[in-house]
């Protein structure tokens, strides 16, 4: 196992505890473990045993840098929209699983529907590891900042569903070997 980081922090900043999804703040000068950099966040260990997510756009205070993320597809076509929503979406990661949520089996279905010529309509039906998840809010908004942010793309809906439930089955195998389930 790889020894984790422990970083000062340069400055304060946001952040939103797991699992609950409480908003807080950490300030400048405060030790945290670096648990996992995945994606567009980190989560950190606070010095109080509390785990808790920092967004990418706060990278510097951990001296990291920012992730970005390319658009892989640069045709305007309906297909290579899907295909970048669904890479986008392999960017997003459960805060306290090293598994994006495409893997995780969290995302039931993509759909286009053009809205005006070269412009789409994207909607994101997804699950969650288990209902009341108070990190399910913050996911589904990850999700759908980063759809949002492709080119092409007018608006996004991501919704929640619970039903059929999220089982380990719906795990890609690559998810599953990689947490050991398998």
């Amino acid at each position: 196992m790889a020894e984790k980081e422990s970083i000062t922090l340069t400055r304060d900043v946001d952040i939103i505890t797991i699992p609950d999804g409480h908003i807080g703040k950490l300030n400048a000068g405060e030790i945290v473990t670096l648990h996992q950099a995945l994606g567009d966040n980190f989560t950190v260990l606070t010095p109080y045993g509390h785990l808790v997510r920092i967004a990418g756009k706060d990278a510097d205070a951990l001296g990291k840098e920012e992730y970005h993320s390319a658009t892989l597809v640069s045709e305007n076509t309906a297909q290579a929209i899907e295909q970048n929503c669904w890479a986008v979406m392999k960017t997003v990661y459960d805060p306290e699983i090293p598994v994006n949520v495409v893997d995780l089996g969290l995302i039931y279905s993509c759909t286009l529907n053009p809205v005006i010529e070269g412009q789409y309509h994207v909607h994101v039906m997804m699950t969650l590891t288990a209902p009341g998840c108070g990190m399910g809010p913050v996911i589904q908004s990850d999700v759908e900042k980063g759809i949002k942010a492709l080119p092409s793309v007018a608006s996004v809906n991501v919704e929640i569903v619970l039903d059929p439930p999220w089982s380990r089955e719906m795990m890609s195998e690559v998810a599953q070997v990689q947490l050991g389930l398998f």
